[in-house]
């Protein structure tokens, strides 16, 4: 019973980190190909970590995987975030389907992301 679920999980790892492989060839832009792999890239990474923490059934083990996914959990969206704007910073276009640049006209040339709020603070302050 105990091999299915390694099945299972190792086969749900597989299909999402299949699922960010097509990601990768099938999305528009940078910013998309991101995301797709991203987000299934660290699901299919954590269900293969988990299925090898089930399979071994050893404290050292389980500890080396549940650490890993934790690492993957907390450090890939940062990335992706920070590669993200440094690709919109050096002038990565989205691509033609994306219909709304929320970031244009918030970056200034010191790289400071400029808020509507604080935009409407230094308006109120100059009158």
């Amino acid at each position: 019973m105990l091999e299915w679920l390694v099945y299972i999980l190792v086969l749900g790892g597989v299909f999402f980190l299949f699922i960010a492989a097509i990601g990768v060839v099938r999305m528009p832009d940078l910013y998309n190909r991101m995301h797709a792999t991203s987000k299934a890239g660290t699901l299919g990474v954590g269900l293969i970590l988990v299925a090898v923490a089930v399979f071994y059934q050893e404290l050292s083990v389980a500890a080396r995987a549940l650490s890993t996914l934790a690492f993957i959990v907390l450090t890939a969206p940062v990335a992706a975030h920070a590669l993200g704007r440094a690709a919109y910073l050096s002038g990565v276009k989205p691509s033609q389907d994306t219909y709304i640049d929320e970031l244009a006209g918030h970056y200034q040339a010191n790289h400071r992301l400029e808020s509507v709020e604080t935009e409407a603070k230094q308006r109120r302050f100059k009158q």
